[in-house]
Formats: structure tokens, sequence, C-alpha cells
């Protein structure tokens, strides 16, 4: 299905915002699960069950799989949108506010915008550069502001870290849409993160041996759980589905509500109170990103 320009509000945005929920909790539940595995474990872990998950329920429904081609190219996109993203990512958070890493991923549907014009995948008008550029603004302010915490401690690596992954993702959703628009969202689900696991061969060895497995109790195995198969599959298929039915970029805006939801959760469950750099960097954030969706 070729993405229009213009379209009702349906069962596609009603399940974004349900993904944008999702992937808003996520951030906490990430940033706790860190607190009990090393950083690559974890993800190690989520990404290797997503993967069994979607490929089992793949198998089992009986439908023809993707051409050879196409397997091997989802596969290296997967590699990068669920490897090396997932890797940036799980470090960065680690090392940084859950406020400061959603604010930077939020900030995607303006990189997207901008590859997928420059692409020639989209068009992107006045209005929306001119969003974009603000978004811009305010991902640099969240930067500035994360040299310093409200505890005093640096967490500009973390920032920088939750960045890099961002770029990865924007790179990842721009050069997935043709194959989301043709191709079984299962499938496509499980083979991108059938190719996710292939950098955590070789990045999460260590930190999954110096697991201390008889330490780690019901919570931390819920947090693997919910960031899995609930962050990982449900919402993923979420997802997968707004590509091929809105494009790229009014997906990606479903994501403006994750740092809403995750400063929100981060300062009931964590104790992290949004900085004044961080409120700023939100009023920016948001503003461009309304310019963009509107």
């Amino acid at each position: 299905m070729t993405p229009t320009r213009k379209q009702r509000f349906g069962t596609t945005d009603a399940l974004l915002l349900l993904m944008a929920l999702i992937w808003g909790v996520n951030f906490s539940i990430v940033k706790f699960g860190t607190t009990v595995f090393a950083p690559l474990a974890f993800t190690g872990l989520r990404v290797i069950i997503a993967a069994v998950v979607l490929l089992g329920i793949g198998a089992a429904r009986n439908k023809p799989w993707p051409r050879r081609n196409d397997i091997l190219a989802l596969m290296g996109l997967g590699m990068l949108g669920n490897g090396l993203y997932q890797i940036f990512f799980v470090e960065g958070i680690a090392r940084t506010n859950v406020a400061n890493a959603a604010l930077i991923v939020a900030a995607a549907p303006a990189f997207i915008a901008i590859v997928s014009r420059v692409g020639g995948v989209e068009r992107v008008h006045k209005r929306v550069l001119g969003g974009i550029a603000l978004s811009l603004v305010g991902v640099a302010l969240v930067v500035l502001g994360s040299a310093r915490s409200h505890q005093g401690e640096s967490t500009f690596l973390g920032t920088m870290l939750v960045f890099a992954g961002t770029i990865c993702w924007t790179a990842f959703t721009v050069l997935l849409q043709p194959y989301a628009r043709r191709l079984d969202p299962i499938h496509l689900s499980g083979l991108t993160m059938l190719g996710g696991c292939i950098p955590m061969v070789f990045a999460t060895p260590r930190a999954l041996m110096a697991t201390d497995w008889a330490n780690v109790g019901l919570p931390a195995w819920g947090s693997i759980f919910y960031a899995s198969i609930i962050s990982m599959g449900v919402a993923y298929l979420f997802w997968y589905r707004g590509l091929r039915v809105l494009g790229a970029t009014r997906t990606a805006v479903y994501g403006n509500l994750q740092p809403v939801i995750a400063i929100a959760v981060a300062w009931i469950f964590l104790g992290e109170p949004p900085t004044t750099w961080q409120g700023v960097g939100t009023a920016t954030i948001m503003t461009g990103l309304f310019l963009t969706r509107t």
C-alpha cells in the first residue's frame, strides 16, 4: 500500500499511539534492567528473544517467505536498526537520564524527514523544514544540558551514544520503507531482528558470561520480557504497519508522545525530575514536531 497524503484517523493511528505508549514506558524499563544486567547482556537477551519469537510466529503461519535477496537485505538492515542502534541505545541510556534519551530519540522524525527529502523518498514542504530546524535546536539544547545532570554528574557521553543510535535508526527507517510496503510485517520484523542478532554475537558474550544469573530476580526478568516481547515484538509490528500505510515521516512523528510519557514515568518510578534544559528542549522539539506533523 502506498502512503497517501491525507487519511483520516483510523486503526493504524490508534496502533501507533499504543506503540508510542509502549516505547515511552520502555525507557524506564531498560534503565531499570541495566541496573541488574550489564547493558550489553540486557540488550543481547532482548534482541535474541524477540528474534526467536517473531521468527517462530512467522514459521507457524505457513506463508511464503521473501526471496533470498530480500532476506539478505532485511538482515543487513537489521544489523543497523536492531543491532547497532540497540547497542548504542542501551549503552547510552545506562549513562544518561531517561529524559535526555527520550528527547534525543524524539527528534528522529526530523532526521528521517531530512533523509527522506534528500533521497527522494518523500516530499517535505517548507513548514516541515521549519519544524525540523526547531527540532534540531531542541536536540542541541538537550545535548548541551546533558553536560551536567540534576545530581551533578556528566551525562554527555550517554546522550551522545543515544544520538548515534538515533542516526542508525534514521537510516534503518528510510531504507526499510520500500520493503515495508510490499512484504509481510511478521517476516519483515523477524528477519530484521535476526539481522540484529549478528552484532550481538560479537558484542555480548563477555557480558552474558559475567552475569550472576542466580541473583537475577523476577522484576529483572520482567524487564527483559517487556523490552523484548512487548517493545521489540508487538510495538515493532505496529511500527511496520505505519511505515506501510502512512510512510516513514508520518509514522516517525507518532514518537512525539514518547518523551512526555518517558519523562513522566521516569519521574514517578525512577525519581528523575526534569531539568530546565530538558524542559526548554522538550518545548522546542515538540513545537518543531508539531509543525512537521501539520
